[in-house]
C-alpha cells in the first residue's frame, strides 16, 4: 500500500521547518555557497562604499545565510535578495528565492510584484554597471547594447526561476490531490468492505435462522406425532394388539419420512459448505458467490415450488393428526386456487405448527382448522378447545423449545402478511394467520 495521507504526514521527519532531512542538508548547501558568493562580493562594495573589507565579508555572510530560511519565509528571502541587488550581491539568492517563492502556495499578485520588482532591480543594476564599463572604455560595444544586456540579464535572473517554480509548486498541488483522492478512495473501500463484511453477517444470521425454523417445521411436527402415537402403542399394546400394530406402523411410516427430509436438509447444507470455504479464501470473490448462490437458491424455490409442502397435502396432514387421536374440523372457504409456492408453503406450515402444539400442549382438545380463499389475500385459523383434562396436556411428555410461535411470526411477517395467536375465553388456544395472494 502507498503512503498517503495522515500516514505520508507522519513520514515527514525532518528537522524544524524541514520535511525530510535532505531538504535541511540541501538548503543548508544552497545557503553556505550563498554565504561565500556574497562575502566575495562584499569586498568590492566594501572598496566602493569606503567601508573595511572586514564589514562587507561579514555583511555578505549574514545576508547569503537567509537563505537558509527560504522554505520557511521566501517572502524574507526575495526581499533581502531585492535589497542588496544594488551592492551586486546574492545572485544565487535571488534566483533560488525567486523559485522557492513561486512554487509556494501564495497568491499569484504576491509573487508577480516581487518578481516585477526583482527584475526590475536587476535591470536598472545591470543597465547602471554596463554604461560605467562603457564609459570606462572596458567595453567598446554601441549604445544598443546597454539596454539590451539590462532585459536579457534581468528576465534571465528572473523568469527561468519563475516559471520552473510555477510549474513545480502546480505540480505538487497535483500531487496533493492525488493524494487526497487517493485517501478517499481507499477509505470508501474499507467502509464498503465493512459494509460488505456486516451484510454477510447478516446474511449468515438470516440463513442460520431460516435452517433452524426448517429444521423445527420438518422434524418437530412428525417426532411429536411419533410420540403421540408411541404414547398410544404403550396404552393399548395389551388390551388391542391390532390397534398397537396399526400405531406401530404409523410411527415408523412418520419417522422414515422424518429422515428422509432431515437427509434432504443436510443434503443441501453439505453441498453449500464447499461454496463457504472457497468464499473464505477470497473475500471479494465471496460477495459475488454469495448474490450467486442466493439468486440461484432463490430461483431453484420459484422454479422447484412442487418440492414443498403446499395446501393440497394440508388433508393429509390433518389425517395424521387424527390419526393419532385428535378431532380436527377442517373447513375450507372460498374457491381454492394455487398460489404461489411460498405462500403455500407457508399456509402449510403454519397450520402444521399449529397442529404440533395442540398434540403438545392440550392433548385431546378438539380443534378446528380454517382456511379461507379471498380475492387478494389467503387466511387461515387454528384454534382448539381446552384439553378434556387438565393433566392430559403433558401426558405424552412433549418437550416445547418456545420457537413454533416465533418460527410462523416470522415466516407470515417476511411475506407481508399478519399474524396473532393467544389464549381464548374458552381457555383454548387461537393462531390466525392472513397472507397476501401475491408476495
Amino acid at each position: 500500500m502507498t503512503t498517503t495521507g495522515e500516514d505520508h504526514t507522519r513520514a515527514l521527519t525532518g528537522p524544524w521547518w524541514w520535511a525530510r532531512w535532505r531538504s535541511a542538508v540541501l538548503d543548508g548547501a544552497l545557503a553556505s555557497v550563498s554565504a561565500v558568493e556574497c562575502a566575495a562580493e562584499g569586498i568590492p562594495f566594501a572598496r566602493e562604499a569606503g567601508i573595511p573589507a572586514s564589514v562587507g565579508i561579514v555583511f555578505g555572510l549574514v545576508a547569503g545565510a537567509v537563505l537558509l530560511v527560504r522554505r520557511k519565509w521566501p517572502l524574507a528571502v526575495v526581499l533581502v535578495a531585492i535589497a542588496i541587488t544594488p551592492a551586486e550581491m546574492g545572485f544565487l539568492m535571488g534566483v533560488v528565492g525567486l523559485y522557492t517563492l513561486a512554487a509556494c502556495e501564495l497568491p499569484r499578485r504576491v509573487i508577480g510584484s516581487l518578481a516585477g520588482m526583482s527584475l526590475l532591480g536587476t535591470a536598472i543594476v545591470t543597465f547602471v554597471r554596463v554604461r560605467q564599463d562603457m564609459a570606462r572604455g572596458d567595453l567598446t560595444l554601441g549604445d544598443w547594447f546597454v539596454p539590451f544586456a539590462a532585459v536579457t540579464t534581468a528576465l534571465g535572473l528572473t523568469a527561468p526561476p519563475v516559471l520552473l517554480g510555477l510549474y513545480v509548486g502546480a505540480r505538487r498541488r497535483l500531487m496533493e490531490s492525488l493524494r487526497e483522492r487517493a485517501d478517499s478512495l481507499e477509505r470508501e473501500l474499507q467502509l464498503l468492505a465493512e459494509r460488505a463484511e456486516e451484510r454477510a453477517e447478516w446474511a449468515r444470521n438470516e440463513e442460520r435462522t431460516r435452517i433452524a425454523r426448517e429444521m423445527h417445521d420438518v422434524v418437530a411436527h412428525r417426532v411429536s406425532l411419533m410420540v403421540v402415537h408411541a404414547a398410544a402403542l404403550q396404552a393399548v399394546a395389551r388390551k388391542d394388539p391390532e390397534k398397537a400394530v396399526r400405531n406401530a406402523v404409523l410411527v415408523g411410516d412418520m419417522g422414515r419420512q422424518a429422515l428422509t427430509e432431515l437427509r434432504e436438509m443436510l443434503g443441501v447444507l453439505r453441498a453449500g459448505e464447499g461454496a463457504g470455504r472457497r468464499s473464505a479464501v477470497v473475500p471479494l470473490a465471496a460477495v459475488g458467490e454469495a448474490a450467486a448462490e442466493a439468486a440461484s437458491r432463490a430461483a431453484a424455490v420459484e422454479a422447484g415450488a412442487a418440492e414443498g409442502p403446499c395446501l393440497s397435502e394440508l388433508e393429509e396432514l390433518i389425517g395424521q393428526s387424527a390419526a393419532a387421536g385428535m378431532v380436527v374440523d377442517l373447513s375450507v372457504e372460498g374457491e381454492v386456487r394455487s398460489y404461489v409456492a411460498e405462500i403455500e408453503q407457508t399456509a402449510y406450515r403454519v397450520v402444521q405448527e399449529a397442529l404440533t402444539n395442540v398434540h403438545k400442549h392440550a392433548a385431546g382438545a378438539k380443534t378446528y382448522v380454517r382456511l379461507a380463499h379471498r380475492v387478494s389475500e389467503i387466511a387461515m385459523q387454528v384454534e382448539n378447545e381446552p384439553p378434556p383434562e387438565p393433566a392430559s396436556a403433558s401426558a405424552a411428555g412433549l418437550p416445547s423449545g418456545g420457537n413454533g410461535l416465533v418460527g410462523m411470526r416470522e415466516r407470515v411477517v417476511a411475506l407481508g402478511g399478519v399474524f396473532v395467536s393467544g389464549p381464548t375465553d374458552a381457555g383454548g388456544f387461537r393462531v390466525s394467520a392472513v397472507i397476501p395472494a401475491a408476495a
